[in-house]
């Protein structure tokens, strides 16, 4: 069985999309995946770079192409009030739900609800009153497990997320989504086709392509 990390923030409407449509790009490959919540502004941030939604006129575009994307792909993608928008508490309340075997991890079904969160109903995902409802929709899912829940605001929820971002950078990864599969990295939603390819065993992961792109030689360099 082949192991697939997802890097996501519930923040990027590309994870979202991702997220719905990797169960059929999984069809027919034995895989186990995991979901992995890391903090997109601090992989931006290492990189020096500013995100989609902080770019004018890339920001308006971002916004038409990904519900073009969802209606093309028949994914409900409701834009949120606001965006972009402050995607701690989010993500602080899914790895509440980590337990110890998978410190980073959040299972589908918790992953699936931070997204549904964000990208459908059209409301504010950062509403205080939104929030608390999730959390208690969340606690009474770790109750019916029998499982343990942890403070979102505390030290272990707070050091499993920088864990996770921390690993995502030293990966390589510098936005989401991203899912890792035996040391590649396969970034975005139109990334998808390709891991299908891999997984499938397609000849031109094996022909050095893949190795050959990073070794080209950079032209010239802005300052």
């Amino acid at each position: 069985m082949t192991e697939l990390q997802f890097f996501y923030d519930p923040i990027s409407p590309y994870a979202h999309l991702a997220f719905a449509a990797l169960p059929q790009a999984l069809e027919g490959h034995s895989v186990a995946v995991r979901y992995r919540p890391v903090l997109f502004a601090a992989l931006l941030k290492a990189h020096g770079q500013l995100g989609p939604a902080e770019i004018p006129g890339k920001r308006d575009w971002t916004y038409r192409q990904v519900q073009w994307l969802a209606h093309r792909h028949g994914i409900r993608l409701d834009m949120p009030a606001a965006h972009p928008f402050n995607p701690l508490p989010l993500l602080r309340l899914g790895l509440a739900t980590a337990q110890d075997e998978a410190p980073g991890d959040t299972n589908r079904y918790v992953t699936g609800l931070l997204f549904e969160h964000v990208w459908h109903g059209g409301a504010d995902a950062a509403d205080p009153a939104r929030l608390a409802a999730l959390q208690e929709r969340l606690q009474d899912h770790m109750r019916q497990r029998g499982r343990e829940w942890l403070a979102p605001d505390g030290d272990t929820v707070k050091r499993r997320l920088r864990a996770n971002t921390d690993e995502a950078l030293a990966l390589g990864l510098f936005g989401v989504p991203a899912v890792v599969a035996d040391g590649r990295v396969f970034w975005g939603f139109d990334a998808l086709p390709m891991l299908q390819a891999w997984l499938a065993g397609d000849a031109w992961f094996d022909s050095g392509a893949w190795e050959r792109a990073g070794q080209t030689a950079v032209g010239v360099q802005r300052r």
